[in-house]
């Protein structure tokens, strides 16, 4: 999946001119985490939350409410401008943003084609809702965790049983955990007992909750 097929195309920006007082507002009230800053048609910076709290005058008991209404009708989002934006094009694996943001900790990626224009931006709520699509939760059936050796033919064999038992896969992702790798499936069936003792019956091992509750409550 590419960021270009899954980017919000339809987002709120301001431009550099924009009082941090309007910008807070716009933050709080779509629930964003940082807004894009546009200068006419130019992608200049932006501006997150933590910037327009910081910005708020903290100290303000000798102010009358005139005074303070003022003073932050003066201070503008350029004054709190971050130009330090990262940008990546609509061709970028959804998976290497995502792995981008966290390393970056950043809450939003611009999306730009080639000329350097704005034409997305992909969030942090975007991205969950990706993972949540890749692993097919909405769709129903049963899941299935494996825990198989990294080795050539592992998902083409398991994908095999399944499918000869006459049962179909709606996804199937791979995860790790302390170097153990762990096969997520999620087959389209409400039982999935008789795969279960299958696979088991090949040697396979498959994992419940049971199987890692002493981790989380040591």
């Amino acid at each position: 999946m590419y960021v270009g097929l899954k980017m919000l195309r339809d987002f709120v920006t301001v431009t550099s001119d924009t009082p941090v007082k309007k910008a807070g507002k716009i933050l709080d009230d779509n629930q964003l985490w940082m807004l894009l800053v546009k200068d006419g048609e130019e992608l200049v910076g932006y501006v997150t939350k933590e910037d327009v709290r910081a910005a708020m005058p903290s100290i303000l008991i000798s102010l009358d409410k005139k005074e303070i209404n003022d003073l932050l009708n003066q201070l503008t989002v350029k004054d709190v401008l971050r130009k330090d934006i990262t940008t990546v094009p609509p061709e970028t694996e959804i998976e290497a943003a995502a792995d981008l943001m966290y390393e970056m900790n950043l809450s939003g990626l611009a999306v730009v084609n080639s000329d350097k224009a704005l034409i997305g931006y992909i969030d942090r709520d975007k991205m969950l809702k990706v993972l949540v699509e890749e692993m097919a939760h909405g769709q129903g059936g049963s899941r299935i965790v494996i825990e198989a050796e990294e080795r050539t033919g592992v998902l083409y064999e398991l994908a095999g049983i399944i499918s000869n038992m006459k049962y179909s896969i709606i996804s199937m992702a791979v995860f790790f955990h302390k170097h153990r790798r762990m096969i997520v499936i999620r087959v389209e069936t409400q039982d999935s007992t008789p795969i279960v003792d299958s696979l088991r019956d090949r040697g396979y091992t498959v994992a419940g909750p049971d199987d890692f509750k002493e981790e989380w409550e040591s």
